[in-house]
């Protein structure tokens, strides 16, 4: 274990945490705008710098490992001096459209002006402008109000292993985009829009349906596959009108593009929500009592009359595995046949 004291307080943490990582495990609060803790460090917003004694500048704690008997200082009046600074340039080359931004009341950049009170900004110049251009259903990808964190480029990466964008150019027209500057073309899973920390990436399904006012979270679990990932549904008006997750679950926080953005069906006008029979060709709803009885009833006489293998089980893949496991014993104990199949396409 490392030994260093934080602000005064002695923090104990394993050999390679760094003094970022030390600082929150006792409570102790730093600004980031580019670090995850489930990404590999960056050190690109430095916003997260600290001064430690001895060393003669503030270095960024996101990507320095603390060191036995080090004595760090997270909060300066030259430090707050330098952030506050930091949030103003960035500021600089931002949209100020945060009275009609999706992420407004969630945007880190936007809570960090409010905590430094930045009303103006001093800096003022040439601004990046870009037009919007992306042929998918959805992501909306805002590409002025992109801080250049590095976040999506990482998760992407890191995370899915499909590197669908990357940094682009350098100095003041860096950007982050597809290779040539294309339409995005990926997966859509929506990992990118989870961790940006600005309106940048959003989902276009979400435009103009609802921000955090008037908003009701649901926790649940996706319905498309057995992997029993966590759903966290923002439900307005009785209608869900997007999905997020929590990292304190068994996906820790990512989903895939059905449980993202695959949330249509909720409301869909022909989706069942009874049991249906058919009878003299047509189908009625029914109760779960009727039908469950009729399935049974039908299914003794099938056996019955031509044997167990005269009849077949379809398991799900939207199932647990439990669930199907116990759908299979069924098959073969209870009617007796081998005749068990699963589609695992959706």
């Amino acid at each position: 274990m490392v030994n260093l004291t934080i602000d005064g307080i002695t923090v104990s943490v394993p050999e390679g945490t760094t003094i970022l990582d030390a600082a929150r495990s006792a409570d102790i609060s730093v600004p980031t705008l580019c670090h995850h803790p489930k990404l590999t460090p960056f050190g690109g917003c430095r916003l997260c710098i600290v001064n430690i004694k001895g060393v003669p500048r503030p270095v960024t704690s996101c990507t320095t490992p603390a060191e036995d008997g080090m004595e760090v200082t997270t909060r300066s009046s030259t430090l707050e001096r330098l952030r506050r600074t930091l949030v103003e340039l960035l500021l600089s080359d931002h949209p100020n459209d945060c009275m009609v931004c999706e992420q407004a009341g969630n945007c880190t950049l936007q809570e960090l002006a409010y905590f430094y009170g930045i009303r103006e900004n001093r800096f003022a110049g040439e601004r990046r402008v870009y037009t919007k251009t992306d042929n998918n259903p959805f992501l909306e990808r805002d590409m002025e109000k992109c801080i250049l964190c590095g976040k999506c480029v990482r998760v992407c990466d890191e995370i899915q292993g499909v590197g669908a964008v990357d940094f682009t150019y350098r100095g003041f027209s860096a950007k982050i985009c597809p290779p040539f500057e294309k339409d995005l073309e990926c997966e859509f899973c929506g990992q990118c829009v989870t961790v940006c920390p600005t309106g940048a990436l959003t989902g276009k399904m979400w435009r103009q349906k609802g921000r955090q006012q008037g908003i009701r979270k649901v926790h649940t679990v996706c319905p498309y596959c057995g992997c029993g990932c966590n759903l966290t549904l923002h439900v307005r008006d009785n209608e869900v009108i997007r999905v997020s997750s929590r990292e304190d679950t068994i996906n820790e926080g990512w989903l895939c593009p059905k449980g993202s953005f695959g949330y249509g069906f909720i409301a869909n006008s022909d989706r069942l929500t009874k049991p249906l029979i058919r009878e003299k060709g047509k189908l009625r709803e029914t109760t779960w009592e009727k039908a469950l009885e009729y399935i049974a009833s039908n299914s003794l006489k099938i056996k019955e009359n031509y044997g167990p293998d005269a009849i077949g089980g379809l398991a799900s893949a939207r199932c647990s595995n439990e669930e199907n496991y116990v759908f299979q014993k069924f098959m073969r104990a209870v009617i007796g046949t081998n005749n068990v199949d699963h589609c695992a396409r959706l």
